[in-house]
Formats: C-alpha cells, sequence, structure tokens
C-alpha cells in the first residue's frame, strides 16, 4: 500500500455533530502513535449551528500549513457544506465518505471527480447505546491514515478522564469505524513515524501558545473584551495567570480593557490585551497615549477577516495598515507577528520584554488561523531575553521621568515610590513631565519616543532568513508555512530561492534587511490581504535593490503551498 509523508482529512458536518471534538481526537492520537499534525477549524459565523468543519493534516514531521488537496472528506451530514466547499479542495484522487441516509453529496463536492464510498454512520452508531456518529468517523479516519487504533483509543482515554459508558460507548463506536475502513477502498496511509514520544511534543493552539509566552515573558495582568476568535487566548489565559499569582479582568468593552491595561502597566505590573481588528480600532487612541506617556503595553490582534464585523470565524492578514499606521501624530511603536503556532511562544515573550525594555506599545499581529490552530508541535525551546524595565530609584531629587538620554529609555517610576512623583497623560511635556506647548519641547520629547526604537538592537529575532539564491519569497504571519513548503518543493527541483519571514514589522530594519536580501535580483511578496499592504509598506519603508512583486489574495481561503511554487517554478524557466 502506498505510504505518504503527510495525508489531509476532512470531517465535516452541522453545528453539534462533533466534528471539532472528532478532529482534535484526531490529532491527539496522532501524537500518541509519534506523529505532527495541524488541525484548522472553519465554520459560519452563526452563534451555534450551522456548518463546521475540522481540517487535519497528520505528518511524520512537522507542518504549519494545510496541503493543497484533502485525501479524505467525511462528512457526518451535507447540512450547508457547499458554503465552504472552496475551503476543502478534492480531487479525482481524493475520497469522500457520506453516510447514505443522508442523500448523496452536493453537486460542489462531486463536480470534482472525487471517489465516493457510503458509511451508515447514524445506523452503526444507534446500535450500540450512547454511541454517537462522529465516533464512528473518527474511527474510519484514524483508520484510513494507518494510525493505530490503541493510540486513537488512548486520545479517548485522555479526553474522557471520568470513563464510564460515555466513554465505553465511543470507544465502540471508534472500533466500528475502524472495522468499515478497509471496505471504504484503497487509500494512501501514513508512512511510520520519524520517532519521539508524546511527553516531547505540545499539542496546542497558537491562542493558548500566546498566552503561554505572555505569560513566561511576565504578563501578570489581563483585561480585554471577548472577541472572535480571540477569546480562546482570554478562555486559557484566565486560570493560568491565577496559578503565577496574576489575575484576568473581563472589562466591558474594548476601551475600558485597553485603559485598565495601560493602569496596571503604569503601576509596575506588565500588562496585555487581546483583541480582533475591531477592538483594536477602539483601542488606537489609548495606544497613543500609551506612546506619549512611555508606558508599555502589550496588545495581540488575532486577525479575521475586515472591514467591520466581517467574518468572525474566517482569518485575514489585512490589518497590518492600522497597526502600524493607525495611530494619530508621530507615534513610533511596536508591531510584531508570530510566523506559527509554535511560534506564538517566543513572539509573544518577546513583544512582552521589547515593551517593557523600551517602554513602548507593542502590538502583535497574529490571525484566525493561527490563533484557532491546533497543532502538535516539538516542545519550544526555553528562550529568555535579557533587559526588561528600567525603574526609578526613591528620592531621587534630580528625577526626571522623560530625561532626554542617549538610548531615548528613562528611568520609570512607580506610583508611590517616595521622591519621584511625575505627571502622566497625554499631553505634550518636558523633561519632568509637566505639560508643555512650547516647539522645543515637543521636538525633544518625538525625537526621544522616536530613537528609543531606532537604536534598539534587535538582534537576529527579527526575521527567518533562510535558503540562498537571487530569488526569494518576502512573507509573515501565518503565510510563513505555505511559503517554507513552496520552497522546499522548488528546491527539490533545483531552483535556488530565500525565505525572509518578518517577526518585527515594524519599526523597520532596512541594514538587516539588506544583508538578508544581498544579491536577490527579484523578490515575490506573499500576503493575505486585497490590497498587499505588505507589498507597499516595504517600498515606504525600505529602499531594496531587488525587484519586488506581488501575490496576495484575501481570505477566507488559505493561501496554499501549489501556488506559490507554481509562481516561483515559472521565475525559474528560460
Amino acid at each position: 500500500m502506498q505510504q505518504r509523508d503527510s495525508v489531509s482529512l476532512a470531517l465535516a458536518g452541522s453545528g453539534g455533530a462533533g466534528v471539532m471534538t472528532a478532529g482534535n481526537l484526531l490529532l491527539e492520537a496522532a501524537a500518541q502513535a509519534g506523529y505532527y499534525g495541524l488541525m484548522v477549524r472553519t465554520s459560519g459565523p452563526q452563534i451555534r449551528g450551522g456548518e463546521a468543519a475540522a481540517l487535519v493534516r497528520l505528518a511524520c514531521a512537522p507542518v504549519d500549513n494545510l496541503d493543497d488537496r484533502f485525501a479524505c472528506l467525511a462528512a457526518v451530514d451535507w447540512q450547508n457544506i457547499a458554503r465552504f466547499a472552496a475551503e476543502i479542495p478534492l480531487g479525482p484522487e481524493s475520497l469522500v465518505v457520506g453516510d447514505p441516509a443522508q442523500g448523496d453529496p452536493p453537486p460542489a463536492l462531486a463536480a470534482c471527480g472525487a471517489r465516493y464510498a457510503s458509511l451508515p454512520l447514524k445506523a452503526l452508531a444507534k446500535g450500540i447505546p450512547g454511541g454517537w456518529p462522529n465516533m464512528v468517523a473518527l474511527g474510519a479516519l484514524a483508520g484510513l491514515a494507518g494510525l493505530p487504533e490503541d493510540a486513537v483509543r488512548a486520545a479517548l482515554e485522555g479526553t474522557m478522564k471520568k470513563g464510564g459508558a460515555a466513554l465505553a460507548a465511543s470507544v465502540s463506536a471508534m472500533r466500528l469505524g475502524y472495522a468499515e475502513a478497509p471496505k471504504l477502498g484503497p487509500f494512501a496511509r501514513l508512512a511510520p513515524p520519524q520517532g519521539g514520544r508524546r511527553g516531547d511534543r505540545w499539542l496546542l493552539s497558537g491562542d493558548e501558545a500566546a498566552g503561554y509566552g505572555a505569560i513566561r515573558g511576565g504578563v501578570r495582568f489581563v483585561a480585554a473584551y471577548p472577541i472572535t476568535p480571540a477569546t480562546e487566548l482570554l478562555e486559557w489565559m484566565a486560570p493560568a495567570l491565577a496559578k503565577v499569582g496574576g489575575a484576568l479582568v473581563q472589562a466591558e468593552d474594548e476601551l475600558a480593557s485597553i485603559n485598565m491595561t495601560l493602569g496596571a502597566s503604569f503601576g509596575g505590573v506588565p500588562a496585555l490585551t487581546a483583541t480582533s481588528g475591531p477592538g483594536l480600532s477602539l483601542m488606537s487612541e489609548a495606544l497613543g497615549l500609551a506612546v506619549a506617556a512611555e508606558i508599555p503595553v502589550v496588545v495581540v490582534d488575532v486577525m479575521r477577516v475586515g472591514p467591520s464585523t466581517g467574518i468572525a470565524t474566517k482569518t485575514e492578514q489585512a490589518d497590518l495598515n492600522i497597526a502600524t499606521r493607525g495611530l494619530h501624530g508621530d507615534a513610533p511603536h511596536l508591531v510584531l507577528a508570530p510566523n506559527s503556532v509554535v511560534d506564538c511562544v517566543r513572539t509573544l515573550r518577546w513583544a512582552v520584554h521589547l515593551a517593557e525594555t523600551l517602554q513602548a506599545p507593542a502590538v502583535v499581529l497574529a490571525d484566525q488561523f493561527l490563533g484557532q490552530s491546533r497543532a502538535v508541535v516539538d516542545r519550544p525551546a526555553d528562550v529568555a531575553f535579557a533587559g526588561g524595565r528600567k525603574r526609578a530609584s526613591a528620592d531621587d531629587a534630580a528625577y526626571q521621568r522623560y530625561a532626554i538620554t542617549e538610548s531615548g529609555v528613562s528611568p520609570m517610576a512607580i506610583p508611590g515610590t517616595p521622591g519621584v512623583a511625575y505627571t502622566a497623560d497625554g499631553l505634550e511635556h518636558n523633561e519632568r513631565g509637566t505639560p508643555s506647548s512650547q516647539a522645543p519641547d515637543h521636538l525633544a520629547q518625538l525625537d526621544k519616543r522616536a530613537r528609543k526604537l531606532e537604536r534598539a538592537d534587535f538582534g537576529e529575532h527579527w526575521a527567518d532568513v533562510e535558503g540562498e539564491g537571487e530569488l526569494a519569497v518576502i512573507t509573515w504571519g501565518s503565510c510563513t508555512g505555505p511559503v517554507r513548503e513552496a520552497l522546499a518543493r522548488a528546491r527539490a527541483e533545483g531552483l535556488r530561492a530565500r525565505l525572509v519571514s518578518l517577526r518585527l514589522i515594524a519599526p523597520a530594519q532596512p541594514e538587516r534587511m539588506a544583508r538578508a536580501l544581498d544579491g536577490v535580483r527579484r523578490a515575490l511578496v506573499v500576503e493575505q490581504n486585497h490590497g498587499a499592504q505588505l507589498l507597499k509598506y516595504l517600498r515606504a519603508e525600505y529602499t531594496l535593490e531587488a525587484d519586488l512583486e506581488s501575490f496576495h489574495r484575501p481570505g477566507p481561503l488559505p493561501i496554499l503551498p501549489g501556488e506559490i511554487h507554481r509562481t516561483l517554478a515559472q521565475w525559474g524557466r528560460p
């Protein structure tokens, strides 16, 4: 039987059908068996019910993106599946599994030429007291992919810790599906895993990874208002903060949450808020206050499709413009972006470090793909960053909160520290913090706030730079995964090209970018938005010798490695 290094499976059904539960169990079973994997959630904008699908890629090596095609789509039912059929690309080599009691697949799926196999999910589940069709589908997909049955059982036992009748029914239903898998016809299975134990790997979402990185970075206060797709970050952080002596407050809205966060940070506690595009818009004035008063704060924007309410449950990278340019006045600040689920740990930890060290707001641009996807990853390295907030000493008669220093950073007094009280607000001020409308004070403080970002040493974390050659791909965020896979395919065909995945978007790093692109004559800028925002930002902030070309598309459809690979292959032709 043919074996593959990765297999892509989709499980679809109406709300309440349990497809997300089954997808998570499939991912956990893969981890138990020594594999890696990624599960992407897709659903409509409804509060409850409606369509839903778990898009799962299982692999022998770490994966950060979906593949070009799905090997199998199993549908518990066909309700509204046509609404996101484009997100589950199939082909003649694909297998579609459906319950005959639910009727035939909709024309949108039948048109792709995939082979259809019927599996009586509900009838099989009905024969088991307490059995569920999604557990039958779980067993069938695990059997098709070649996951050991005991790994699936271990995943069930780990999830249903109370055991009892519910666990027994789920195991029995899973085994029925597993037994049916060989009857569904030929199917390419996963190659044997490359070693590794479940204990050496983590299964987590990007939102959870971001929360963990923030806590490891020192965050001890969070104020936020729930918003899709950032809510899971807050749900994870609430109990986690309590374990380390911190606290999370659900504010009444985004304006309150950013101001509470600023208040906590002003009081000396590293603080964070999380939101999505609509919330970031509301926070822009308070972020300007953070710049003027030099108050450290981290804002995580888990981007979704916009503008306005847009499509709350889908992904896009269209908040780059507001993140970099959305503050009134000259307001230098930090903008960062993780490039994978596991990179959310390091990037958030780094963002907290930079905000605290530079006394500046840091906006972190994740997105729905990264935030709500779950992945089996190697345990992240414990990367610590030296430095931190520079604090004022008590009873310093010469203390000036906004003193003009060579680095641009001046000591910050914690309220209540004797002898170093000062005024902090959004008004322009002199070095002591006294409000001032004088031109020399304004210019001096503008220069100070800009200088501390311009002179900071961001080291090698500013970007992931890989490969060599006269061609390059510049990208950021969740587009990094498909770009990296496309470049691997291109290199296998003899085409040499470099990857530059930006982790620090602002401030711009012209000298580092020049070194990364030394000798490059042509570069492709890959991003997921309608207006080619990164391309335009690069042209505004960098002087590049390479010719820049754009590969961009808005959400919600993800950019796939095959699309980028085809573009690079055309570049390599004489």
